[in-house]
C-alpha cells in the first residue's frame, strides 16, 4: 500500500489487475485470466507505457487503459 500517492494517479495498477485475474481462475474463468495475463505481459515488453516505479512517468490511468485496449487486441 502507497497511502501517501493515494489519489494522485501515480502508482502501479499492474498488481491489481493482476488480482483480477487471479479471481478469474478461481471462477474457473482460464481463458479470462489467461487474457489478462496476456494484456499485462504485452505492455510490459512493449516498455511504452510504464509508471514512476518502473522508470516511466504514465499514470495509473494511462497503464491500465493500455492493458484494457491490449485485451481488446488480442
Amino acid at each position: 500500500s502507497a497511502p501517501k500517492y493515494a489519489g494522485k494517479n501515480k502508482v502501479n495498477p499492474i498488481a491489481t489487475i493482476l488480482a483480477a485475474k487471479m479471481m478469474m481462475e478461481y471462477l474457473g474463468e482460464k481463458e479470462a485470466a489467461d487474457l489478462i495475463q496476456s494484456a499485462v505481459v504485452k505492455v510490459l515488453k512493449e516498455g511504452k507505457v510504464r509508471t514512476y516505479d518502473l522508470g516511466g512517468r504514465s499514470s495509473t490511468l494511462d497503464v491500465a487503459e493500455e492493458i484494457a485496449s491490449k485485451i481488446k487486441e488480442i
